[in-house]
């Protein structure tokens, strides 16, 4: 199972409502919990078996950390909202430098076209636009956070 099988069915498990998955196949065993927090976030911990490999000898313990998803649910009356989403991996910065002012804040207009924050990948500083106009409702990433391809980093109010 490779690590996009493994994203695609950690998004099943939370869209699906199921507390629990788990599936063992003959070189590993994968098992994601669901555990409610507080707000509407709920993180899916995933964690693996030890695997034989040539790296570490069968039976071997093999440290693995639990990583938390976060799902963002948009309330019902934001259904008319637009959401700017990550068009690459890597780690997004609100601002050109630690010492300048963030591209848009909550409140801000942006025109199509406009920056409206910086994706870092590979050492490349990659300029993100808007695709449209409107005002920043929410803000939804940490600056200096990583993110995922197709990732929420933005809701926008249309003009």
């Amino acid at each position: 199972m490779n690590l996009n099988e493994i994203q695609d069915l950690i998004k099943l498990v939370s869209k699906s409502g199921l507390t629990e998955v788990e599936i063992e196949k003959k070189d590993f065993k994968i098992t994601l919990k669901a555990e409610k927090a507080k707000g509407n976030d709920q993180p899916i911990y995933v964690q693996a078996a030890p695997v034989s490999s040539p790296i570490a000898p069968q039976g071997s313990p093999v440290a693995v950390a639990p990583v938390a998803v976060t799902n963002e649910v948009v309330p019902a009356e934001d259904a008319t909202l637009i959401t700017i989403k990550s068009p690459m991996i890597g780690t997004f910065y609100r601002s050109s430098g630690p010492d300048k002012d963030a591209f848009v804040s909550v409140g801000s207009m942006v025109q199509k076209g406009d920056k409206v924050c910086i994706i870092e990948a590979m050492k490349l500083f990659n300029e993100i636009e808007s695709e449209i106009s409107g005002k920043i409702v929410k803000v939804l990433v940490d600056d200096a956070s990583p993110v995922e391809y197709d990732q929420p980093l933005f809701l926008v109010e249309p003009a």
